[in-house]
């Protein structure tokens, strides 16, 4: 029997073969979607130009691509800082029970400080294991790595808690850093773009308010305009204008701009006491990270978290404070960019408003010059003729024989002495220094008579006659008011006249007297109101009385002692 050949044998794959083979085909199909997802997170990240965008994309980028429960990422400010901090992760709950974000101390400045990635499997165990605020949620595992634009370290990209549990390995190691390489890139373009963007609007802003300021507008409408500017600059929520009161002592919020300023607006702080008054007084801006932190209840009761101070006006001369606010306690703080924008604006336009006043100063200063010429030339001339032609009149009325002719000499005599001392009493008021804001003693008498001409039905007339303005202390002011008010009053009331005129004069003694051609005082009994204006004669040493006149009507009179201007003038009001 022939024997049959052997039949080659078939080798036999083994298991652990199959495995290997296995293990690295997914570790290459891993790789190759660990490259492809990075592709796609860079291309993402590139892709908007809004840096606040820009570094958010990153964070959440780099937690999806190594598995990453918590992300955040840490913006270093001047001080070395973070001066911003964007966490990814954290739920509302969570992000509550922490008071304020990392400050970017101890374990978490040794990837900028070192310059070197951070791999850990229980950060708790590093040495330098502090920076993170009370109430901030547990984490053992720990991958933190630097963020450089050019040659400068922007801030920190960490990762925390990988979400299957395990340890973060050297392949998450290099793709996070891969990320933040290509990052700074994105950084970069958006930073450069946000500067260009805020340093246009710094300048057209800067513009008009100089414009404004220039061509006469109001300083307090252009101090509006200069907060609601800065707050979309800076995007903020509220901006508040601090001016000091005049004994230098509190600095009021006088303007604010954002929807709870009417909440604001009238809010008084303490100089002394706070860090708005630092930086009044030291003239440097600063960024606040959490307003709960200083001494700034206007916003920080109603929820701001996040500010910054910028003193308005030179570091010599600073004429106020603008106050900024950004509400929640998640906002982004204000950059270091913003608050150098922010600080060059408000020194402008605090020289425009310097120049505004100086050219206002001038303008008023031509005023008051051409006041006192006119008044010169009213006294020195004007008067003199009249009083000249009434001299001659005097001199004349003896050669008049006839009785008619002699009366109407006489009546033309007694109109230029009334004359006279209504030109007297304008020329009083022309050299009287006026303060912006305030009402002389002279234009409230004459506001006083206008507003009883709608009661009366037709208007008083009035004369003037003497220095009101400057001979007149204001206690014996605010009293002469009261006696008009309350004089006209009974004239509408009680009266029933058609006509009615108001006299104050000065010389030794304050002098108010108003008649009218009503039904006359006869029969009427007293009242509180009659009694009142003779109470306040008597307190001020003077007289007061009521009578009839000689054809009809009453004449009212009250007079008291002219008293020390020196108390403060009725224009003090």
């Amino acid at each position: 029997m022939t024997e049959l050949p052997d039949r080659p044998q078939t080798p036999h794959a083994r298991t652990d073969d199959h495995a290997e083979i296995r293990a690295r085909l997914e570790a290459a199909l891993s790789a190759h979607d660990r490259v492809h997802s990075l592709l796609e997170a860079v291309l993402s990240i590139g892709s908007d130009l809004d840096l606040t965008a820009v570094l958010r994309n990153l964070a959440e980028a780099a937690a999806s691509l190594v598995d990453a429960k918590y992300a955040g990422l840490g913006v270093i400010a001047e001080d070395g800082h973070f001066g911003e901090f964007i966490n990814v992760g954290l739920s509302e709950e969570e992000a509550r029970c922490v008071p304020r974000f990392p400050q970017g101390t101890g374990l978490l400045a040794v990837p900028s400080t070192e310059r070197r990635a951070l791999r850990l499997n229980d950060l708790r165990n590093h040495a330098s294991f502090r920076g993170f605020p009370e109430g901030h949620p547990v984490m053992s595992t720990f991958l933190g790595v630097p963020i450089q634009v050019r040659d400068e370290v922007f801030g920190n990209l960490y990762l925390a808690e990988k979400n299957d549990g395990g340890q973060f390995d050297e392949n998450d190691e290099a793709t996070v850093t891969a990320l933040a390489t290509a990052a700074g890139v994105a950084i970069e373009n958006a930073r450069l773009f946000e500067e260009t963007r805020l340093r246009e609007r710094w300048l057209a802003a800067s513009t008009e308010i100089t414009t404004r300021l220039l061509s006469g507008g109001a300083a307090g409408d252009v101090l509006g305009h200069l907060a609601q500017q800065a707050r979309e600059m800076a995007d903020a929520d509220i901006a508040v204008v601090l001016l000091p009161e005049p004994r230098d002592h509190e600095l009021i919020a006088e303007i604010a701009d954002g929807p709870r300023a009417a909440e604001v607006v009238k809010t008084q702080l303490s100089i002394a006491e706070t860090l708005c008054g630092d930086v009044y007084r030291n003239g440097e801006a600063m960024t606040i990270p959490d307003l709960r932190q200083v001494n700034c209840p206007m916003l920080s009761h109603h929820g701001f978290r996040p500010g910054m101070l910028v003193p308005f006006g030179t570091t010599a001369h600073t004429r106020g404070v603008l106050l900024l606010g950004k509400s929640g306690a998640r906002a982004a703080p204000f950059d270091d960019a913003t608050r150098r924008m922010l600080n060059a604006f408000a020194g402008q336009a605090a020289v425009a408003l310097e120049l505004a006043e100086a050219r206002q100063d001038a303008e008023r200063l031509v005023v008051l010059e051409d006041r006192d010429r006119i008044a010169k030339d009213l006294h020195d001339v004007v008067i003199q003729r009249l009083f000249a032609s009434a001299m001659n009149l005097v001199s004349t009325l003896r050669l008049v024989n006839d009785t008619e002719a002699g009366e109407r000499v006489r009546r033309t005599i007694d109109d230029l002495d009334g004359t006279i001392r209504e030109i007297r009493s304008t020329v009083f008021a022309l050299r009287q220094p006026t303060t912006e804001g305030v009402a002389s003693l002279r234009g409230r008498i004459l506001a006083a008579v206008e507003n009883t001409a709608k009661t009366l039905g037709f208007h008083p007339g009035v004369r003037l006659d003497g220095p009101i303005d400057t001979s007149v202390s204001g206690k014996i002011g605010e009293q002469l008011l009261a006696v008009l008010n309350e004089g006209l009053s009974n004239v509408a009331r009680h009266a029933h006249a058609t006509e009615a005129h108001v006299l104050v004069s000065i010389d030794a003694r304050v002098t108010l007297r108003i008649t009218d051609n009503g039904v006359g005082a006869t029969g009427h009994r007293p009242g509180s109101g009659l009694r009142n204006m003779a109470e306040r004669a008597q307190a001020l040493g003077g007289e007061f009385a009521v009578e009839p006149r000689e054809v009809s009507g009453t004449v009212l009179r009250w007079c008291v002692p002219r008293g020390n201007p020196d108390d403060g003038t009725a224009a003090a009001h």
